[in-house]
C-alpha cells in the first residue's frame, strides 16, 4: 500500500478521517505507525495529499488532512476483454486499476465458461476492492469504470457504436493482421478476445461496427499476457 485511501463518508465533520478494517491493520503490523507519522493518503475520486496521525489505538486510527496534488491522468485508453478465468479477472481488475485504464468492460464470447459470470470476483463489493488495491499501488484516486456485458451482440451492436464514435478501436485477433500500433496518441477502445481469439461471427461483427482488427504476432497468448502487451504497445511513448 503506497497510498492510504479513503472515501468521503469516512470523513469527519472537522475535516479529520477515522480509519478501521485492513488499513488500520497495516498501519499496526506493516508500517509501524506511531502518533504524529505523517503517511501519502488520498480521498477515492478526488485530491492526494498527507495524513497527520492524530489518534491511534487498537480499534481505529484518526488522521488530520492536507489534500492538494491531483490524481494522475488516466491513459485515454477503454478496454474491452472476453471475461476470463475469475483468478485472471481478478488481476486484470487490479491492473487496470494500476496502470491507470480509464475503464474496462468485460463481454461475454462464444469460448468464455458460462460458469466464469457467477464468480463472486464480480461482485461489486470484490470489484472496488480489488480497484482500490491497484489505485493504492499506483498513488492513484480515480476509480476506473468496469462493467458486466454478458452478452456478445447486443454490447457490440448496441453498446460499443456509441462508446467509440469519437474514439480509435481496435480489435486484437491471431492471424495474418497488421500488427497492433504503438504510441497511440488519440483516445482508444481496444477489444480483446478469449484464449484462441474470437470465432469467425465475433470478428465479423467488430469489423462491422468499425473495429480495425490487428494482430499481436503469430503466437496465442492467455488474455491476461495479450492484455498486458497490448497495453504497453498502446500507450508506448
Amino acid at each position: 500500500m503506497n497510498v492510504l485511501l479513503f472515501s468521503k463518508n469516512e470523513r469527519l465533520d472537522n475535516g479529520l478521517i477515522r480509519i478501521t478494517d485492513n488499513r488500520l491493520e497495516h498501519l499496526h503490523k506493516v508500517l509501524k505507525s506511531q502518533v504524529g507519522d505523517v503517511l501519502k493518503v488520498g480521498e477515492l475520486g478526488g485530491l492526494l495529499g498527507s495524513g497527520k496521525i492524530v489518534e491511534l489505538n487498537q480499534n481505529a486510527a484518526v488522521l488530520e488532512l492536507n489534500l492538494s496534488k491531483k490524481a494522475p491522468q488516466k491513459l485515454p485508453l477503454e478496454v474491452v476483454i472476453a471475461l476470463p478465468r475469475p483468478a485472471m479477472t481478478r488481476r486484470i481488475i487490479r491492473a487496470a486499476a494500476e496502470l491507470g485504464v480509464s475503464a474496462v468492460h468485460f463481454i461475454n464470447s462464444n469460448r468464455v465458461e458460462k460458469s466464469y459470470w457467477q464468480t463472486p470476483s464480480l461482485q461489486a463489493d470484490s470489484i472496488h476492492q480489488l480497484v482500490v488495491e491497484g489505485l493504492s499501488q499506483s498513488i492513484d484516486t480515480i476509480v476506473p469504470a468496469i462493467t458486466l456485458n454478458p452478452r456478445f451482440k447486443p454490447f457490440v451492436e448496441d453498446i460499443l457504436p456509441q462508446q467509440i464514435q469519437h474514439r480509435r478501436a481496435i480489435a486484437l485477433h491471431p492471424g495474418d493482421y497488421p500488427a497492433c500500433p504503438v504510441g497511440v496518441i488519440e483516445p482508444c477502445t481496444l477489444v480483446i478476445g478469449p484464449e484462441g481469439g474470437f470465432i469467425p461471427y465475433e470478428i465479423d461483427l467488430l469489423a462491422e461496427q468499425g473495429c480495425t482488427i490487428a494482430s499481436l504476432g503469430t503466437r496465442i497468448l492467455r488474455v491476461e499476457q495479450a492484455f498486458y502487451a497490448a497495453i504497453a504497445r498502446i500507450s508506448a511513448v
